[in-house]
C-alpha cells in the first residue's frame, strides 16, 4: 500500500486558530515565538516521510530544503545539531575537523528525546528551547546563513514553518541562550 502524502493547500500566518490535537510541544514552540513577536508562515501537512514531501513543502514555501542532523562524537558525551543545504552531503571527517570533535555520528533518538524533546523526523532548531541545560551544540552550515529564509518543524513533523535567517541568528537564538558555530559543509 502506497502511503498517501498531505498538504494543506492554504498557506497560514502564525499559529493555529484552534490547537486541540497539537502537542504541548508544537504549542510551546507558537508560545516562543509568539512572546518574541517573531512572524512566519506556516504549512499544515502529514508527517514527512520522504525527501520528496520535504521538496514540495519547500517549493510550497518558497525556501531551499535543510538537513537537520543530530549528531553526536564517539563517546556520546557531546551532541550537535546540524543546520545544512539538503543538497550537500554530510562528510563527517570534513566536519568533525572543523569543530574539533572525534568522529561523528548520529545520535539515537532517545538523546533527541532527553534534550530537544523531538523524535526522528522533527529535527528542528526551534528545539533548542527545551535544550535549557546547553547539552547541544548549534552548527549551521555558511550557506544556510546566505539565505534569507529558513524553514523548520515547530518540534513535530505535521507542519513546517518559514522564518527569517536573521529572525533566528539575532533573536531566537539569543532569547533560548544557544549561541552557534558557523561550519562549511562539503559540496557534493
Amino acid at each position: 500500500m502506497e502511503d498517501l502524502f498531505f498538504i494543506d493547500e492554504t498557506l497560514y500566518t502564525g499559529r493555529p486558530a484552534d490547537l486541540t490535537g497539537r502537542l504541548s510541544k508544537e504549542v510551546r514552540t507558537y508560545d516562543l515565538l509568539d512572546d518574541l513577536h517573531i512572524s512566519y508562515e506556516r504549512l499544515d501537512h502529514s508527517p514527512t516521510a520522504s525527501i520528496e514531501a520535504c521538496h514540495d513543502i519547500d517549493k510550497r514555501l518558497g525556501i531551499e530544503i535543510c538537513k537537520n542532523l543530530f549528531l553526536c562524537n564517539a563517546q556520546k558525551t557531546s551532541f550537535y545539531l546540524l543546520m545544512m543545504p539538503g543538497r550537500k552531503k554530510f562528510r563527517t571527517a570534513f566536519l568533525s575537523k572543523q569543530i574539533q570533535s572525534a568522529r561523528l555520528s548520529f545520535a539515537g533518538p532517545e538523546y533527541m528525546e532527553k534534550y530537544l524533546d523531538i523524535t526522528p523526523g522533527s529535527v528542528s532548531v526551534l528545539g533548542l528551547m527545551n535544550d535549557k541545560d546547553l547539552n547541544v551544540r548549534l552548527l549551521i552550515d555558511k550557506d544556510i546563513l546566505s539565505q534569507p529564509y529558513i524553514g523548520c518543524h515547530p518540534c513535530v513533523n505535521t507542519s513546517s514553518l518559514k522564518l527569517r535567517t536573521s529572525d533566528l541568528t539575532d533573536i531566537i537564538l539569543p532569547a533560548i541562550n544557544h549561541p552557534y558555530t558557523q561550519v562549511e559543509s562539503e559540496a557534493e
